[in-house]
């Protein structure tokens, strides 16, 4: 399905969706696509005003709840006050190399909205998911390392770069443990994720914030290479609405990556490390105080 479009997402007609980060970017293109083919969305953003001026440029049943996943209270706070089945969580909200800041739980940003945020709001979800979870990651992560003994940079010098590297890697070992996980629980749910190349979106706006030659060259290659956000969006919904199987990770089928229509990619051999996903999941378990709810089926 390397020719996927917008145009092939199948009816989407009594199913709910919930895009977090939906006021802007890849996930506002998301949820305008899904919403058009009959989707209840709901645009899980941090700001409410930013969301309703999102949604009046969307057709369809579109509505907007607050959430910021750089405060647990907040994420706990979405999901106590979700009712209903969700069939497709889209975990798209995201942070990139800003300057160095604390999430209201003392988390480095990065890691905290990209990947503890999401992993929160995901297990606080699950039980009333019954379709699929993508989590949108980066090409970034081929240069990330998960580093266990200072995850939050509170002993080594903050470079944003890393740091935003580390939390795209998680990402990607976040969907291998839940995909283990969902399959040994015996669940139907799906968990993929994607990326969406070089996309000239607004998570790119701190790139000036750290002047290093690699950031330099990243703001020079965005000018250049960069798609629209439209074009990122595709391997997102690719994820979210192809017949792939559950841990499949999608992205351009272009020069390194970089642009063009979706299809399946690698992964670095980091992003493989199954005894990495499952020591992070451990560690994101006690950091944020949420746990994996089905795990009373993989004890049977």
């Amino acid at each position: 399905m390397t020719t996927f479009t917008t145009a092939q997402i199948p009816a989407q007609t009594g199913r709910t969706v919930i895009v977090t980060g939906a006021n802007s970017g890849i996930g506002r293109v998301a949820a305008t696509a899904l919403a058009a083919r009959g989707a209840r969305v709901v645009l899980a953003v941090r700001d409410p005003a930013k969301g309703a001026a999102a949604a009046a440029g969307m057709t369809g049943d579109v509505e907007v709840r607050r959430l910021d996943l750089a405060d647990l209270a907040s994420v706990r706070a979405f999901a106590e006050g979700w009712t209903g089945p969700i069939d497709l969580l889209i975990n798209n909200a995201g942070v990139m190399i800003p300057p160095p800041t604390r999430t209201a739980d003392g988390f480095e940003l990065q890691f905290g909205t990209n990947h503890l945020g999401h992993f929160a709001l995901t297990n606080l979800l699950l039980p009333q998911i019954r379709g699929r979870v993508v989590t949108v990651a980066s090409s970034a992560h081929r240069g990330g390392k998960i580093d266990f003994a200072d995850l939050n940079w509170v002993r080594r010098p903050y470079r944003a770069f890393p740091a935003y590297a580390q939390s795209k890697l998680a990402n990607l070992l976040f969907t291998a443990e839940l995909h283990r996980r969902l399959t040994e629980a015996g669940s139907p749910v799906l968990a993929t994720a994607a990326h969406p190349g070089l996309a000239a979106t607004n998570l790119l706006g701190h790139l000036d914030n750290d002047r290093t030659w690699w950031n330099r060259l990243q703001t020079a290659m965005v000018d250049r290479f960069a798609q629209s956000d439209a074009d990122g969006a595709s391997p997102t919904l690719f994820a979210a609405v192809a017949d792939i199987p559950g841990g499949s990770y999608a992205g351009p089928d272009g020069l390194f990556e970089g642009r063009g229509a979706p299809k399946l990619v690698g992964r670095s051999k980091a992003a493989r490390d199954g005894a990495a996903a499952r020591r992070l999941w451990t560690v994101s378990e006690e950091l944020t105080g949420v746990t994996f709810p089905l795990a009373a089926q993989l004890s049977r």
